[in-house]
């Protein structure tokens, strides 16, 4: 059933990416060659129809992404976290205050003299 799924996902993707493409722009894209259908959508052209129809398709995109994100989360039996091993760099007996070893903590030592003039 996944199949499908996955196959409606990339058939709406394919199709979304041509209506976007068809859309006139300030460049004049692909949507220069849209004008055989001004007498089909009227007068102002397709621009309101190719609008509409791509939110319709986004919507479309949406649902039928969540919806396989939860199918296909469903159908797993372990957690990416059930599986992830420990971090072998940071000791985990380590004291959280334990003092830094740059000695950047330290103070300064010696005495600050002024240069001679």
């Amino acid at each position: 059933m996944s199949v499908l799924f996955i196959t409606i996902e990339i058939l709406l993707a394919i199709i979304i990416v041509g209506v976007v493409l068809l859309q006139k722009s300030s460049s004049l894209g692909l949507g220069a060659y849209s004008g055989s259908n001004e007498s089909l959508f009227g007068a102002k052209g397709p621009a309101g129809f190719l609008a509409k129809f791509t939110i319709v398709l986004g919507l479309l995109f949406l649902a039928n992404t969540i919806f396989l994100g939860y199918q296909l989360n469903t159908q797993q039996q372990k957690s990416v976290f059930d599986t992830a091993k420990p971090a072998e760099s940071a000791p985990l007996n380590a004291p959280l205050n334990a003092p830094l070893d740059s000695g950047l903590n330290q103070p300064l030592q010696g005495t600050l003299t002024q240069p001679e003039q």
